[in-house]
């Protein structure tokens, strides 16, 4: 039993990442403009990072921008206390 868990185990190790890539390939091909056009630079980036999901990832730094009233931040405090959430 416990080889069995183990080269279950082994296996989804080498599927979870190309699974990974396949979704990134997909959110690339649909990095579109409106008018049909493909993005470039941070709108490309922008478009891959919402479609992959990453975008939910912000809405938490987002929820922890408050001051210390617990009143939401605006500008560029706002701004500030996401980067210092993300880490970047």
């Amino acid at each position: 039993m416990k080889k069995i868990i183990i080269a279950l185990s082994i296996a989804l190790s080498f599927a979870i990442p190309s699974i990974a890539l396949a979704d990134k390939a997909a959110c690339e091909a649909n990095a579109v403009s409106k008018e049909g056009k493909p993005l470039y630079g941070a709108a490309k980036d922008a478009s891959i990072k919402k479609c992959m999901g990453g975008a939910a990832i912000d809405k938490g730094c987002e929820a922890k921008a408050v001051s210390k009233d617990g009143k939401p931040l605006y500008g560029a405090a706002k701004a500030a206390s996401i980067k210092k959430c993300e880490g970047a």
